[in-house]
């Protein structure tokens, strides 16, 4: 076992393994490398390459999301640190504990014009739960140290006797920082940074470690109460139309019972959307189907008033549809209560009430409801009308994007992970009924388009079953860094939709027919994903229609000796045409 001389990067490796971390992801650099040394050595950390940063961070990402456990990245000074901001701030609003080390340069050789050198420290405050900027060893090379009329670590004149003393003073605090960080990350589940400034020599490495960690007083955990409040139990009890809306939740959150309970209550509908992974047939997964059509009506006010709930609950991450939060701005419920151990947002802007708990002892708690009610009888009326319709339509449709959705999730094989890029394809997922055996993700905390490969591939290296990745064509274009790695396994399968750039755009209100909107907005191109899959060891498929399609698919999820990526390619003006005349065609 190796470790670095360097002090603080022994309890920075230290402090993660004492917190449960296992697995890390490195991007290449010197800067890094007391780091690096120690974590590729520890035969309990698992480690993976990962070249480009905002790569690496999504990467770590889609690792965390699987296990549901605190992931480290690890890279070098400099810009390289600013890479990883996109997955920060989606791990922020996704609750995933993603643990930032950076390596840095020496305090007094920042802003002296030195090359990979900026002000690291606090750079992502806003989006953390704790920032750690460490203070740098005084004992290793202090030469180095005395040298810069710019440092301020050591008293001058300098004595010595003074240095193992002072050595102890930042090692303890180094310690404490690192220690409250990893704790941060763990309770709160959101990204931290700690920032390591590291003087040479860097490659230096010894057997044993030569510090020792404190033991620190275990955390108070913060209070999670099981039971509902008197508020939400008297709302609960007298409403005769309660909502439960449920967003992005890791599989398994809710128990069969409880979800066979809200199934056969009259007064409770149930609206879940593709990322929720929840499944029953008396839950309504097509959202936008039930709602956008109603607009088209002329008395949609009575069909509003007759949908609205009484009591909202809401469950689990961000919400998809667009045009359920409107409806519920629009026709607010006389009550909101978010059920999650964290936080509440106010999405609706009516108010929201925080029952701080764990959804699943939250819910064994509330009592059967007793009120006469039509509420679910409404809803699910609605859905048989616009199941009818969607079928209808669907006959009917040309090859197109929503075509394609319905061709497609008829035929993947059952236990698949589902990946799912933003824009247009989580829209359009939110369409279709949901195969109750695939799990589904999809990074909704910020909604970028910027690493849904990325992510993918690293759910792909944490988990042992299968993967797809369902993206558009700019997402992943965008992302194809994310395929330069060692990690992809024979079972990847992506099916890239191209329609020739931003097809939501389209969709979305706005002048589409001059050039600005076609190179600005939609930006068109002729790119293909061909060259991109054959550099990276795919096989490549191509679909131009229905027939070539169903052909294409027919041995898409075959077993095969290398991933597959399977490109198809869609008409852009059709597409949107296509869509709204669905929501209208649902309306009669």
């Amino acid at each position: 076992m190796k470790y670095s001389e360097i002090p603080v990067a022994q309890t920075v490796l230290l402090s993660c393994l004492d917190k449960g971390i296992r697995h890390v992801v490195i991007s290449p650099g010197s800067r890094n490398a007391p780091l690096t040394l120690g974590f590729t050595a520890h035969p309990d950390i698992t480690a993976y390459s990962i070249v480009d940063e905002r790569c690496a961070a999504f990467f770590a990402l889609g690792i965390a999301q699987q296990l549901q456990q605190a992931v480290a990245v690890i890279c070098s000074s400099g810009s390289a640190l600013l890479n990883y901001y996109p997955a920060i701030a989606e791990a922020f609003y996704s609750n995933i504990p993603l643990v930032v080390l950076s390596a840095d340069r020496p305090v007094y050789r920042i802003d002296i014009g030195d090359g990979q050198t900026i002000r690291q420290d606090h750079v992502f405050d806003r989006h953390l739960a704790y920032s750690a900027p460490l203070q740098q060893d005084v004992t290793h090379h202090t030469e180095a140290i005395l040298q810069s009329n710019q440092q301020q670590l050591i008293p001058i004149p300098f004595r010595s006797e003074k240095l193992g003393e002072l050595q102890q003073q930042t090692q303890a605090f180094n310690a404490l920082e690192i220690h409250n960080a990893l704790s941060a990350a763990i309770e709160q589940q959101k990204p931290v940074h700690i920032n390591i400034p590291m003087e040479e020599p860097l490659y230096n490495t010894i057997d044993s470690p030569t510090v020792v960690l404190p033991v620190f007083p275990e955390n108070s955990p913060k209070e999670v109460v099981s039971s509902p409040s008197e508020s939400f139990l008297n709302c609960w009890n007298q409403a005769s139309k309660k909502m439960i809306l449920v967003g992005c939740l890791p599989p398994n959150t809710l128990s069969k019972e409880i979800l066979d309970w809200w199934a056969a209550d009259p007064s409770i509908i149930v609206l879940k959307e593709t990322t929720s992974n929840l499944h029953h047939t008396q839950f309504i997964s097509s959202i936008d189907t039930l709602i956008a059509p109603v607009e088209h009506q002329s008395q949609q006010q009575e069909t509003w008033s007759l949908l609205r709930p009484d009591m909202l609950i809401t469950v689990g991450g961000m919400i998809v549809s667009k045009k359920v939060k409107t409806f519920l701005r629009n026709h607010p419920p006389q009550h909101h209560f978010h059920i999650d151990e964290r936080e509440a947002y106010d999405t609706f802007y009516q108010g929201v009430f925080h029952e701080v708990a764990y959804p699943n002892a939250f819910f064994k708690a509330v009592p059967k409801s007793t009120v006469t009610s039509d509420y679910k009888a409404v809803w699910l009326a609605l859905q048989h009308e616009r199941t009818r319709a969607h079928d209808q339509y669907m006959k009917n449709t040309p090859f197109s994007d929503l075509k394609v959705f319905e061709v497609l999730l008829r035929r993947i094989p059952d236990a698949y992970q589902l990946q799912i890029g933003n824009s247009s394809s989580i829209r359009y997922m939110q369409l279709f009924e949901n195969n109750p055996t695939h799990t589904q993700f999809c990074n909704r905390g910020t909604s970028g388009i910027d690493g849904s490969t990325s992510t993918a591939v690293g759910a792909l290296a944490a988990s042992k079953t299968p993967t797809l990745l369902i993206s558009g064509d700019l997402s992943f274009l965008y992302d194809s860094n994310g395929l330069w790695n060692a990690h992809l396994r024979n079972d990847f399968r992506i099916v890239v939709i191209n329609n020739g750039g931003g097809g939501i755009f389209r969709i979305l209100p706005g002048t589409q027919s001059d050039a600005t909107f076609a190179t600005f907005f939609e930006t068109q191109h002729a790119l293909t994903a061909k060259q991109l899959a054959r550099m990276y060891g795919f096989r490549y498929q191509k679909a131009r229609s229905n027939w070539g399609l169903k052909r294409a698919l027919s041995s898409f999820f075959k077993p095969s000796s290398q991933p597959k990526l399977l490109e198809i390619f869609t008409p852009a003006e059709k597409n949107a045409e296509l869509l709204k005349n669905y929501f209208k065609f649902l309306a009669v």
